[in-house]
């Protein structure tokens, strides 16, 4: 009986597994296998039903402090990410970025980097920076002759670089665990007034090391280019290209990046506020590049261009004056500031409304409405049933043999890092990044930062270990995303062939950073600390 008693937790973990790879909803598949062996727990008098009855009270709390949390930027993240989808940036982006560079030896291959790059950093989401590139871009480059593996792997490896180059769904997500578990650990420790760790610290912690995947990656497609110039030919030159049209496609997304990430970075704005200046930004870029049938579409685009400058506007005029509304002295020129902010906001609700108006009339706000509510639905489903498995995994003595198990890996702290980010590799083969941020990381992430592990060099590491396991063949999320959508003609064999070399780079960074920890932590101890 008592080995069936300390056997409870990992066989509620390996069914979870495998009802989850049988394919049924992982919302309710966590909280029907955590309700599963409550029951057997009940039976075994080895779990307590208080924490059931007062589970409810628990959720509605949490829901409760979402309306002041960082779980806000979720929603509007995605519907920033979804709106860009739907207005063209990344087809506009391939177009200028394969004429400026497509007239080298493997300038396809770096157009297809930068401009995942940029996308990375501008909507966050893997699955439709594949599908958008590989629909658009691998049918020029095996046109222009480019060897199929190459083509399929740079597209593959830059549509996963919206893992981990903020700002990022998956480091809103793994950020607020994060923070989460290094409050326990320090509680667990008796520190009472716990340190902090913020979405914006991990934002900070992941842009270099993006930054260097990027690099690495243009790094070798001009190390292909040269040793192998047959994979990866010079396109002809482009005709028609001007400055004008490269700015046109390059301003309007670097604009809106800058706003979104240089508010958090230099810590103008929360992720959260700076997650709806990207919405609403997002907004009046897609409204200027789809037409409305109901109004006049020069008009249509002057007022939401308008509304647009107004935005940044607020932006710039909150850096030199103080905002702040209700404070008892006001000087004459803050109250100046303030009139101009009021200003800047009426154009802006103007434009935001001329925007959705256009948005309406050609069908795209229905969808990104519908998407938005779909996904982030989702994750907060998600997020219920993963709080009620973890809560019961607990109870029925999980963490404390995780704990133990960990604790006995040879090697320390290290060992046990290396087993945990070993374990989450694999786990990214078959499940998605939010059910590994939601359910793995409340287990393990306490224990190791008790170890006295960094949070933000232990957040970056995790979020590049997924990365990788989403471009690793043969179960990688990123190459069914392009396989999905890539001609006939290119061979899931020919896919594998070409993420390998990627998934050494990524493998490689991966170890660069853990054994360089202030790749991470530099940037966050500079703007920070």
């Amino acid at each position: 009986m008592n080995v069936l008693v300390d056997l409870l937790p990992f066989l509620m973990f390996a069914i979870a597994f495998a009802a989850l790879l049988r394919g049924y909803p992982v919302a309710f598949t966590l909280a029907g296998v955590a309700l599963l062996f409550a029951g057997i727990g009940l039976v075994l008098d080895v779990f307590d039903p208080i924490h059931l009855r007062a589970f409810p009270q628990r959720i509605y709390g949490n829901m409760m402090e979402m309306d002041r949390s960082i779980l806000v930027a979720v929603p509007l993240f995605v519907f920033m990410g979804v709106m860009l989808e739907k207005s063209k940036v990344a087809e506009e982006l391939l177009e200028a970025m394969g004429a400026l560079f497509g007239s080298l030896r493997g300038g396809l291959g770096i157009s297809v980097i930068v401009v995942g790059a940029l996308l990375a950093a501008s909507t966050g989401i893997v699955g439709a920076t594949v599908v958008t590139m590989g629909l658009l871009s691998l049918p020029t480059m095996l046109k222009r002759g480019y060897d199929p593996g190459l083509a399929s792997g740079s597209i593959a490896a830059a549509g996963t670089l919206g893992q981990i180059i903020p700002p990022s769904i998956v480091l809103v997500l793994l950020g607020d665990q994060i923070s989460n578990a290094y409050q326990e650990a320090q509680r667990a420790q008796g520190i009472f007034s716990p340190d902090i760790v913020s979405v914006g610290d991990l934002f900070a912690g992941a842009l270099i090391p993006g930054l260097l995947l990027v690099g690495v990656y243009i790094g070798y497609q001009v190390f292909v280019a040269i040793t192998q110039p047959a994979k990866a030919p010079a396109a002809p030159a482009a005709a028609g290209v001007t400055l004008g049209k490269l700015l046109h496609a390059l301003v309007p997304p670097l604009t809106l990046i800058i706003a979104v990430l240089g508010s958090i970075l230099t810590g103008l704005a929360t992720p959260t506020e700076a997650a709806a200046v990207g919405a609403v930004g997002a907004t009046f870029l897609a409204a200027f590049r789809n037409a409305g049938a109901s109004m006049n579409p020069r008009l249509g685009q002057v007022l939401s261009g308008l509304g647009a400058i107004a935005l940044i506007g607020m932006i710039a005029l909150s850096l030199v004056f103080d905002l702040r509304l209700g404070r008892e002295n006001i000087s004459s020129i803050d109250q100046l500031g303030l009139w101009f902010a009021f200003g800047l906001v009426a154009v802006t609700i103007m434009g935001a409304l001329v925007a959705l108006w256009r948005l309406k009339a050609t069908g795209v706000l229905d969808n990104v409405m519908s998407s938005t509510a779909r996904i982030s639905s989702m994750v907060f489903v998600i997020l219920i049933g993963a709080a009620l498995f973890s809560l019961i995994f607990r109870e029925l003595g999980g963490d404390a043999t995780v704990q133990a198990a960990l604790e006995a890996v040879p090697g320390g702290k290290w060992g046990a890092l290396l087993i945990v980010m070993l374990v989450m590799f694999l786990l990214g083969f078959f499940l998605d990044f939010i059910e590994i941020t939601f359910v793995v990381v409340p287990i393990v992430a306490p224990i190791l930062l008790m170890m006295d592990i960094d949070p933000v060099w232990l957040g970056v590491l995790m979020a590049l270990n997924l990365q990788t396991s989403f471009l690793t063949p043969p179960f990688g999320f990123a190459l069914f995303y392009l396989r999905g959508v890539a001609p006939p003609s290119v061979t899931t064999g020919a896919i594998y062939r070409g993420a390998l070399p990627f998934v050494g780079i990524q493998l490689a960074v991966i170890l660069l950073v853990a054994l360089l920890p202030w790749l991470a932590t530099g940037l966050p101890e500079l703007l920070y600390d």
